[in-house]
């Protein structure tokens, strides 16, 4: 069985930092570019970072190019996003994801183009 395991999450004041991991099993994802998701209550699913399949390219949203870092460590097949400087508004389920496409990069933002998802983590940053 595939599964996408994220941990990590939790509660930070604004200003502090989360590294969320995200742990395959049940196969390789070595030759996939990996992304991570986010949903706030009353929202649609964001795009908020993805790397690329041998992991020497990513990809942020506007939103977190900066303080977010996507990495991943494919000896391990787990992706990580590494979160400083968190705010508010960054308040959401992370959610990792596999993309469909094998050695396809630049990966999409869509999230239907990525077809493995973990259960996702609580990420609350309060004020």
């Amino acid at each position: 069985q595939v599964q996408l395991v994220e941990s990590g999450g939790g509660l930070v004041q604004a200003g502090g930092s989360l590294r969320l991991s995200c742990a395959a099993s049940g196969r390789t994802f070595s030759n996939n570019a990996m992304g991570w998701f986010r949903q706030a209550p009353g929202k649609e699913r964001e795009f908020v970072a993805a790397i690329s399949w041998s992991g020497g390219s990513t990809y942020y949203a506007d939103s977190v190019k900066g303080p977010f870092t996507i990495s991943r460590d494919k000896a391990k097949n787990t992706v990580y996003l590494q979160m400083n400087s968190l705010k508010p508004e960054d308040t959401a389920v992370y959610y990792c994801a596999a993309h469909k496409g094998v050695r396809v990069w630049p990966a999409t933002t869509v999230a239907a183009d990525y077809n493995y998802w973990g259960q996702g983590t609580q990420v609350t940053v309060s004020s």
